[in-house]
């Protein structure tokens, strides 16, 4: 059979169609997986923001178990509150952030959980570094921050801010607890010395000292005096005789 040198063009120009729309449907394929963040109030200085977290899954053979988050600068962890998340998820602060997680969902389910934060800091955007770690051990790291309007493969979850509402002032950070003293041991009171006698005691007892010294020394001269009368008159009766 002879084809047309008619039909060729036509030929041509349906192959290059069908070409076409396996290209379009190559470059309209899955989107890869990413993390992304939406706030309440996207303000600066904004108080009580809820901020809603979204992290696609990209595993075929487990489910997301855990999102590990650094906080950017100006969010401390412990301002920072769970609000919703997945059944028998919790959040546990750590140095950096957080990490919020538990029994691992089902494989192809992605992960949404929202989180209170007392205040937003006067930024222009904020970046909050995830790890996805999933059932088998398998981790997602969305951790890189576009720089000059440059595309990056993995970028974090990236929240810009409005300027803030007029007059809103940061918040006073949390007062750290104070500690209550210990008492310590009631020290003993020392002990107060014997008063010393007072100097008319003293002058009394010195005279009745010498009271007595005086005593004695009389009465011992009255011994010596008797004595030696008796022993004249004994003498004196002897030559007598």
């Amino acid at each position: 059979m002879q084809i047309s040198h008619d039909h060729l063009p036509l030929r041509r120009l349906g192959l290059a169609a069908a070409g076409s729309v396996v290209l379009l449907g190559i470059a309209a394929g899955p989107a890869a997986a990413h993390a992304e963040v939406s706030a309440s109030d996207p303000r600066a200085l904004a108080e009580n923001v809820t901020l809603s977290f979204t992290s696609e899954a990209e595993s075929d053979a487990a489910g997301i178990a855990e999102l590990r988050v650094v906080l950017p600068q100006g969010i401390a962890p412990d301002a920072v509150t769970l609000k919703e998340a997945p059944e028998g998820w919790k959040l546990t602060a750590t140095p950096d952030g957080y990490s919020v997680g538990g029994a691992a969902l089902a494989t192809g389910t992605d992960a949404e959980y929202s989180i209170t934060v007392r205040q937003l800091p006067d930024a222009e955007s904020l970046a909050f570094k995830t790890l996805e770690t999933y059932g088998d051990g398998k981790v997602s790291r969305w951790i890189e921050v576009p720089a000059d309007g440059r595309k990056v493969d993995n970028p974090a979850p990236l929240l810009k801010l409005q300027p803030a509402a007029p007059g809103a002032k940061p918040i006073a950070p949390s007062p750290s607890p104070t500690p209550t003293p210990t008492p310590s041991a009631p020290t003993a009171e020392p002990s107060s010395p014997a008063p010393a006698a007072a100097p008319d005691a003293r002058k009394a007892n010195a005279a009745d000292s010498g009271s007595g010294n005086g005593v004695v020394v009389a009465v011992v001269a009255a011994v010596v005096v008797l004595g030696g009368a008796g022993a004249f008159r004994w003498t004196r009766r002897g030559r007598q005789s």
